[in-house]
């Protein structure tokens, strides 16, 4: 069977259009009560500028008090409007911006969970956080007021020039040249700045990948007394982000000091052609007043839009990691998956099937056998020879290269995972255990079974004999991933969360393995409970565990090399006795 692909042929490149058309034109009401309320806003601005004149050339010049108080009220009325729009403006879009920032994390995780078992043993925990956290939150310089004010900029900035153009001509001429020059620069810049915007993603989620593992693993660290090269890895890691700012910064540097120098430039020009033309008369004092303030009105969105073209390009980066995400193939596939399993009885067969985790690296060679329903299948074999792969292609969190694995005789490759996952158990060497209570670990499963159901469980896993010392019984919390557990403790947490979740399928890999002699005995009496009439595939080094199992597959080096009950092998005499009588002797 073809194994589902989840990386891209190529890197995804998103545009202002599809950004458009995927993220703003679905919240098209909104953006246009924004886009209304940042004309409104920006019309209001220029009361000031066009007010300036007719204080200057009529008020003053004639002291008409009566024009003057007009003024000063419609002045008022301008600045009002603008504290409005503006406090609207935050509260419909900004407040938006983080809900959309919201929903995308939500759909980013959602898909994340969706993929195979496969991307997650390639890809860090730390680095799928970030890109979950951290990618998405440039959507709201698109969603947000980032957007709106560059459509406001660009409308304030046209309005601007017509009046500057009614006043002179000439002068508004000279001044278009040097922010010709800043446009040209500034759009350089951007094409520049995206790449080392999208660099900057995956260097953080690098450093955050590798520090997510530095605190999970610190008794590690402590135990090898490595704490100095876990610093020096972590500021090789802030380095490299540190020289990535820096990059950027450059070119935001240079976008400012160019826009500082070449207005700084417009500006010297007008005030040596405005006093000129005021000198022969050409120019009023209200004329030249009212155009160096339009100007800054011209201006000051123009650099504004610099600074908010890097904040489109950043999100516009993170989207790019984000859509790479969204574009991987998830496990289940619709057109593939068609089979829904509502109640099954648990008869597996695999019929020579192979697995490799690399091309041409096989690790399972034809591997055949049948487990009926109810049946206790034990895998047995040194370690790497392939026991814990036939478990994790039982549990469906692999696909097999070849071959074919059947569930009540319907292909495994066709059936919908979470119809089948829903009856199946797992209780692994490592079991992963939640922050929080015993109880919530327990109930996982099942978060709506009854307190009878729950004491069953706890009961039959023995979860009782130690939770019966604890101040807080069940509701004891346990740290993080159990650290306040001892391995045996965690375990039988682990055994009772299966039993609670009531499979057909279980999957017992080394179940066992961390109990004490005492513990394994009152655990051998659960399982032993829990696997009646259930289809069970039980990994144990420890042989004695796996006595009373149907059948036993000799596994070495991916291929099946014996097989029967115990008593059988025995009889045998070969790599399965070999290992029980060894065992015996230690």
């Amino acid at each position: 069977m073809k194994k589902p692909h989840t990386k891209q042929e190529h890197k995804s490149k998103v545009t202002i259009g599809q950004a458009f058309k995927t993220i703003i034109w679905p919240r098209r009401h909104l953006v246009f009560i924004g886009l209304l309320l940042i004309v409104l806003s920006r019309l209001a601005s220029l009361v000031l500028p066009v007010a300036s004149k007719y204080l200057m050339d009529d008020v003053i010049a004639k002291k008409d008090y009566q024009m003057l108080k007009w003024l000063l009220v419609g002045v008022g009325l301008a600045i009002f409007i603008q504290a409005i729009t503006s406090f609207l403006l935050t509260r419909i879009l900004s407040v938006q911006a983080q809900f959309l920032i919201s929903e995308l994390r939500a759909e980013v995780q959602k898909k994340v969970l969706s993929l195979p078992i496969s991307f997650f043993d390639n890809t860090k925990s730390g680095a799928l956080v970030s890109r979950i956290m951290s990618d998405v939150e440039g959507v709201r310089n698109l969603m947000g007021t980032g957007l709106v004010q560059l459509v406001g900029g660009t409308i304030t900035a046209i309005i601007s020039l017509v009046l500057l153009i009614r006043i002179s001509l000439s002068m508004t001429l000279f001044v278009l040249l040097p922010v010709s020059v800043f446009g040209l620069v500034a759009l350089k810049a951007f094409t520049y700045i995206r790449p080392i915007f999208r660099k900057r993603g995956v260097i953080n989620a690098e450093v955050k990948g590798r520090l997510t593992e530095t605190l999970a693993g610190v008794r590690v660290i402590k135990g090898f007394n490595a704490e100095s090269q876990e610093n020096k890895t972590f500021e090789e890691g802030v380095d490299r982000l540190f020289q990535n700012v820096k990059k950027s910064l450059t070119a935001t540097a240079l976008m400012t000091s160019s826009s500082t120098f070449l207005l700084g430039i417009a500006s010297t020009g007008i005030m040596g052609i405005g006093g000129y033309k005021i000198m022969i008369d050409e120019l009023t004092v209200g004329d030249f007043l009212s155009f160096t303030l339009l100007l800054g009105f011209m201006i000051a969105p123009i650099v504004q839009m610099s600074n908010i073209g890097s904040q489109l390009t950043e999100a516009l980066a993170g989207l790019d990691r984000t859509e790479e995400l969204m574009n991987m193939t998830p496990e289940e596939e619709i057109e593939d998956r068609t089979i829904a399993l509502d109640h099954i009885k648990g008869t597996i067969i695999f019929d020579n099937v192979s697995f490799s985790y690399e091309a041409e690296k096989e690790v399972l060679h034809n591997i055949s056998f049948s487990a009926s329903s109810g049946s206790v299948t034990a895998l047995v074999g040194s370690s790497g020879s392939g026991k814990s792969t036939i478990a994790g292609l039982a549990a469906t969190f692999l696909n097999p290269e070849s071959g074919q694995i059947t569930i009540d005789g319907h292909d495994i490759s066709k059936v919908k995972l979470h119809s089948y996952r829903r009856h199946l158990g797992v209780v692994l060497q490592d079991d992963f255990l939640f922050e929080g209570t015993i109880r919530e670990n327990i109930l996982f499963p099942r978060p709506n079974a009854s307190d009878h159901q729950l004491l069953q469980a706890v009961n039959a896993a023995y979860v009782n004999e130690f939770t019966d010392r604890f101040d807080d019984g069940l509701d004891t919390l346990i740290g993080e991933r159990g650290v306040k557990l001892s391995g045996g403790q965690r375990q039988r947490i682990a055994i009772a969360r299966a039993i609670l979740a009531d499979p057909k399928v279980i999957i017992l890999d080394e179940a066992t393995s961390n109990l004490d002699t005492e513990s394994e005995a009152l655990i051998q009496k659960s399982l032993s409970e829990l696997m009646k009439g259930r289809t069970t595939f039980v990994i144990a080094h420890r042989l004695s565990t796996i006595k009373r199992a149907d059948q036993i597959l000799v596994i070495e080096s991916g291929r099946i090399t014996e097989r029967g009950n115990h008593d059988q092998l025995i009889a045998a005499k070969g790599r399965y006795f070999d290992l029980y009588t060894y065992q015996a002797r230690i």
